[in-house]
């Protein structure tokens, strides 16, 4: 498959920049994540006389898709970022069509010499991790702050008015259209949302909709580089991707410090300062339990995508397998907390 996307992208780059050839070296397959294929590359060309050397990164759509994002949304959001000096990739090109690579795709730059977390990882980012957290959590401050009217993305789906109803909605959605087998644990946290309704938003922000540890690099100065994956973006209340960053899930097994960085109280310290907003505990625990059910929702999608053959990543398999369980038993402690 390699073999058959470099020329082919090769050819796509040349008829975009206007010159003879350029030549595609090292394409590899980066691992993980279901939403898109991505891959790093080199794109080798001569123009101006001046030889050029850039390093890229190619998102293509897969086959199939555990949840339904637009990559053009991504692309903006890439754009938008990029432009208020957000760590985030340069974008360079997105193409909507299907001829050059057979699904639509965009090309970015590739932030170089940086690491990832993984979930796995029990302490991830060592003496780096209050380095890192206060940058984390304050650059998604920023991202709230941001006016979406005045940076270009005022028009993303969402909901202006009762975002959380609109969220709510949306995965319950998945979860009746992808369950193989009952859920009684999403249906108990979609209860009790439903019947315990957030306190109004105090903006309708950006929300980065995946804003969590495993979707930043990082380099060995503890900076944060890159803020990655935004192909779930929309309009609604801030305090989702809060909550969603938060989730225990991402804590690299310590709850006590979220994204295995700082404390609870530091993060949320951060946030407020940077987004000038307040996570008010009523309206935030909400949220986490939104978060949790959410994250339910996109491993019943991935573990369907695996069990019917249409996307057989293994991170599918994984997220069906570990994640489920694992939010389960966040959702059914928190509730039978609040029920008690």
């Amino acid at each position: 498959m390699i073999d058959d996307i470099s020329p082919r992208l090769g050819r796509y780059m040349a008829k975009m920049l206007g010159i003879p050839a350029v030549e595609i070296d090292g394409l590899s397959r980066i691992s993980g994540g279901a939403s898109r294929e991505t891959y790093r590359f080199a794109a080798r060309y001569y123009r101006d006389g001046r030889a050029h050397d850039r390093r890229l990164i190619l998102r293509r759509d897969p086959p199939a898709s555990l949840i339904d994002t637009e990559r053009a949304n991504e692309f903006r959001a890439y754009k938008a970022f990029h432009k208020l000096g957000l760590p985030v990739p340069e974008p360079v090109v997105l193409e909507l069509g299907t001829e050059a690579l057979d699904r639509p795709f965009f090309i970015m730059e590739e932030v170089q010499n940086c690491s990832v977390a993984s979930i796995l990882q029990p302490d991830p980012y060592g003496s780096l991790a209050t380095t890192i957290g206060y940058q984390f959590f304050t650059t998604l401050g920023k991202i709230a702050k941001a006016d979406p009217d005045k940076i270009g993305l005022g028009d993303l789906e969402g909901a202006r008015t009762e975002s959380w109803k609109h969220e709510v909605a949306r995965w319950e959605r998945e979860i009746d259209e992808d369950e193989r087998e009952p859920q009684p644990i999403a249906r108990a946290a979609i209860r009790w949302l439903k019947r315990n309704p957030p306190p109004p938003a105090q903006k309708i922000s950006i929300v980065h909709g995946d804003y969590r540890t495993g979707n930043f690099l990082y380099d060995g100065e503890g900076n944060v580089r890159a803020i990655l994956d935004w192909e779930m973006t929309h309009l609604g209340d801030p305090l989702e991707d809060l909550g969603w960053a938060l989730d225990p899930l991402w804590s690299h097994h310590n709850p006590a410090r979220p994204a295995g960085t700082v404390t609870r109280e530091h993060a949320i310290a951060f946030w407020e300062q940077a987004s000038g907003l307040k996570a008010e505990p009523r309206a935030l625990f909400w949220w986490e339990i939104f978060a949790s059910l959410k994250g339910l929702a996109i491993w019943i999608s991935a573990a369907r995508e695996y069990g019917d053959g249409r996307n057989t990543d293994p991170v599918n398999l994984f997220s069906g397998w570990y994640c489920t369980a694992f939010h389960n038993k966040v959702l059914a402690d928190r509730l039978s907390a609040v029920d008690a």
